[in-house]
């Protein structure tokens, strides 16, 4: 059988950056929506922080959900 081609150290460094730019595209999708409403720059840093934490509660969630199907399979 053929393995993975990556190392342990290299499947934790692609899943370090998944996991930070999943975070980032939501924070950054929560700023750029509040451009709509031409926000302050102080409005626009907050949109950008809120979304920061909907992005690591959304992550927790997707990996926790993650989690469970991938032991329901075994």
């Amino acid at each position: 059988m053929v393995g993975s081609s990556l190392t342990a150290d290299e499947k934790a460094l692609a899943n370090r950056r998944l996991r930070i730019g999943f975070v980032l595209l939501v924070a950054g999708s929560t700023a750029l929506m509040s451009l709509h409403i031409d926000p302050t720059p102080l409005q626009l840093a907050a949109a950008f922080v809120s979304g920061l934490g909907v992005g690591i509660v959304l992550l927790w969630f997707v990996l926790r959900n993650l989690e469970e199907f991938r032991s329901s399979m075994r």
